[in-house]
């Protein structure tokens, strides 16, 4: 969910305090023919709540946003999350907040942690995959809700976890590896599910979107930390994922789901005032978005009390991705 592993807890509390305002980058150039407003301060684009571990999906003539809801008071050092929240955009400029969609408690065999999650249409039906402390099989694990539109309620699809910790012991032997899923779907109607912290795993996925098909796989990636995310533009597959600690974002590319996966370098660069870097990738309305989380919401936003932005992502002639720039202004309203 953009979280360390255990070993990095003590770099985090020391660092938690550290409360830099991010930097306001220049704002890119629209398309041809685009006016662009750059007078207003659009990131974080949520603002009354914390929000954190952002994922998105294109519906109709809109995104949907669903992010974890950050509640750490201002004296506890590290994350409470009990529930997950989803907003709604046509401009990504203005977005509309819907009621609580899932929360913990809705998973019967979970107790704990509203970590990273993403959400998928099938046939008329969405699909939610999110982490989750178990509470019978000691570790994280990875849940599926489902429900009738975009916005929920979701409920428990499964009863039970469709990723428990044991299930990947001969991988690594942590019990925080099976948190941040990211599901795709393929041109061919497969869907694949990633996730992992430390190790990077992906399975795919039966018809229904809620039983894995075959075998867990490992992923080799570079310093690969956790927050796997999987889009695909033209001929290429784009994996990105959050590296080290405190996190930036790299991302890999292959010609195959399946790999072999060739290492690009940092996509994004350290937030400043967030220790986890958690990202989504989208096209919308022809251009193309990166969503971020760091601790913009001041004066108590910080590495327990993040909150999500948003900016342009350009792609070079060859498919590489130019390094995102991050800035205070974000999506600016445009008239074409």
């Amino acid at each position: 969910m953009g979280r360390a592993v255990i070993s990095f807890l003590a770099l985090l509390s020391i660092s938690c305090g550290q409360e830099n305002k991010p930097t306001i980058a220049p704002l890119p150039k629209g398309a041809t023919g685009t006016k662009v407003h750059e007078s207003a301060i659009n990131n974080p684009i949520i603002k009354d709540v914390y929000t954190a571990d952002p994922a998105a999906l294109v519906y109709g003539d809109s995104v949907y946003l669903y992010v974890g809801h950050d509640e750490a008071p201002l004296d506890h050092h590290f994350y409470k999350m009990d529930e997950w929240l989803v907003y709604s955009s046509a401009d990504l400029v203005d977005w509309k907040s819907h009621p609580v969609p899932l929360k913990v408690t809705d998973f019967k065999w979970a107790k704990a942690d509203a970590w990273a999650s993403q959400a998928i249409e099938r046939d008329g039906k969405f699909y939610w995959y999110v982490s989750v402390e178990h509470d019978s099989v000691p570790g994280k694990a990875i849940g599926v809700a489902v429900a009738d539109n975009p916005r929920g309620p979701f409920v428990d699809a499964l009863g039970k976890a469709l990723v428990t910790n044991d299930m990947t012991t001969r991988h690594t032997q942590i019990a925080w590896d099976d948190i941040d899923p990211s599901v795709f779907l393929d041109d061919d109607g497969q869907a694949y599910l990633f996730w992992g912290n430390t190790q990077c795993y992906y399975a795919k996925l039966k018809d229904n979107m809620v039983e894995l098909d075959g075998e867990i796989m490992p992923v080799d990636l570079p310093h690969f930390t956790e927050a796997p995310w999987i889009h695909k533009k033209g001929d290429w597959y784009y994996l990105s994922y959050a590296q080290g600690f405190p996190e930036k974002t790299a991302y890999a590319m292959s010609r195959s789901i399946g790999g072999p996966w060739q290492y690009k370098g940092i996509l994004n660069e350290l937030a400043g005032n967030c220790n986890t870097n958690h990202q989504a990738i989208l096209e919308f309305k022809g251009q193309d978005y990166f969503i971020y989380h760091n601790g913009g919401i001041q004066p108590h936003g910080g590495n327990f009390r993040r909150s999500v932005c948003i900016d342009r992502l350009y792609y070079h002639g060859d498919g590489t991705l130019r390094r995102v720039v991050m800035g205070s202004q974000g999506i600016q309203k445009q008239e074409y």
